[in-house]
């Protein structure tokens, strides 16, 4: 990115606020993920108390990614083409509503259909606003005042490393009802972060500098439709099928860590602790991303984390152990932060402006329909063969996925 070119005392006002931007930003990928911990990572340890089986969890998780996936092509569009609300302005408005769907967990002590309704529409429509938050990072970045997404989201990380291990003492110690207690914390968290960013981006981050050093605002040209956005990006779309089947172990981890650890003496404290573990592994591949992909390309990166992932869901899969699931867990030093960062990037750099949300929201869809098939069929593996015959699944989808994900990556064109 282009430096600001200007006096002295102007370079560093932009650096003061680009730092303040940046920072601002990181506390939106902070409490996105520390929601994300909440609300999905521990629905299991919520909702089994409350009367649920595994295989009515796996239902609810299937349908909170159903509607996440029905609603992420909507948001993306109507974000694509907004020309009156902001990106923070929309993902602000679905945070009240979110808040709301949280407070009204304190209501049930068991479970019913009203419970179950609140949950799949808490579930999807947090998953839906992904892409859009993820956008922020590229659209309200400028030459002067560029936004470092590795960065922030390897804040995100942090945030959720210290909420699952927060999580995971209190729902040991003081039961499940903490969970959507901290769950209205981190939403006023994201509200206050966004409202932030979105001062900060109306102060004048958002206006660029042409090559007189002269300041005008960005471009806006018009919107590229759904219709043409599939024509001008085929193989983009081969390859987020891939990225269906790699991250189908993934959602299986995410969803049923507790199930899966329980049989070799796990419990909720040890999950959140694994969880805590494994964003912690994250941090390296997110902060250092940008310094990583000067010498390693974005495709060079999806096809070594494909690879970490198979290596990932095999060794979870032949642990006897709790010692072992955190060798298996290594691998995400590599799988997760290499194949996020590089995809988020991998879209920005080739996607036009006019379709970078729809382009975000197709890797984020996919992602989000692997969860789909894995919420359907997890439930029903596990009360019927158990974790074992799980994970083995998943690995063979995975080492699938991976080979889709090796062979069309670098065949993806740029339509700048």
């Amino acid at each position: 990115m282009l430096e600001c070119i200007g006096t002295k005392y102007n370079e560093n006002g932009d650096h003061k606020m680009k730092n303040r931007l940046n920072l601002s930003y990181t506390a939106v990928q902070a409490a996105y993920c520390m929601l994300f911990a909440v609300v999905l990572s521990f629905s299991s340890v919520y909702l089994l108390p409350k009367g649920y089986s595994n295989t009515e969890i796996g239902t609810i998780l299937a349908l909170v990614n159903i509607i996440s996936v029905l609603l992420l092509p909507l948001f993306g569009d109507a974000a694509d083409r907004s020309k009156k609300l902001s990106l923070a302005q929309i993902t602000g408005i679905f945070s009240f509503i979110l808040l709301f769907l949280m407070a009204m967990l304190f209501l049930f002590e068991s479970r019913s259909a009203t419970l179950t309704i609140i949950f799949v529409v808490l579930g999807g429509l947090m998953v839906s606003l992904s892409p859009i938050i993820n956008s922020i990072a590229f659209q309200y970045s400028s030459f002067s005042n560029p936004i470092n997404y590795g960065v922030a989201r390897s804040g995100g990380s942090i945030a959720y490393s210290g909420i699952s291990m927060l999580l995971g003492y209190l729902v040991f110690t003081f039961g499940t009802n903490t969970i959507p207690s901290v769950g209205v914390a981190v939403l006023v968290m994201l509200l206050f972060s966004l409202f932030t960013t979105e001062k900060l981006y109306n102060s004048g981050i958002a206006l660029s500098q042409d090559e007189h050093g002269s300041a005008k605002a960005l471009k806006v040209d018009e919107p590229i439709s759904l219709i043409d956005f599939v024509k001008r990006n085929k193989m983009l779309f081969i390859f987020s099928l891939g990225t269906l089947l790699v991250f189908f172990q993934n959602a299986i981890i995410n969803n049923y860590l507790f199930q899966i650890i329980e049989p070799i003496g796990g419990t909720s404290s040890d999950m959140g602790t694994i969880f805590s573990y494994m964003a912690i592994l994250e941090l390296p591949g997110l902060f250092f991303f940008d310094k990583i992909n000067r010498k390693i390309s974005c495709q060079t990166m999806l096809k070594i984390s494909s690879a970490a992932f198979i290596l990932k869901v095999f060794f979870t899969y032949t642990a006897k152990s709790v010692g072992l699931i955190y060798f298996a867990f290594a691998f995400q030093l590599v799988s997760f932060p290499f194949y996020l960062a590089s995809s988020v990037h991998l879209v920005h750099k080739l996607m036009d402006r006019r379709e970078a949300v729809k382009g975000q929201s197709l890797i984020s869809g996919m992602m989000t329909l692997s969860a789909v098939f894995a919420s359907l069929w997890g439930g029903m593996v596990l009360d019927s063969g158990g974790p074992s015959q799980l994970l083995l699944l998943s690995t063979i989808l995975c080492v699938l996925g991976s080979g889709v994900v090796i062979m069309t990556v670098g065949k993806i064109k740029s339509n700048k």
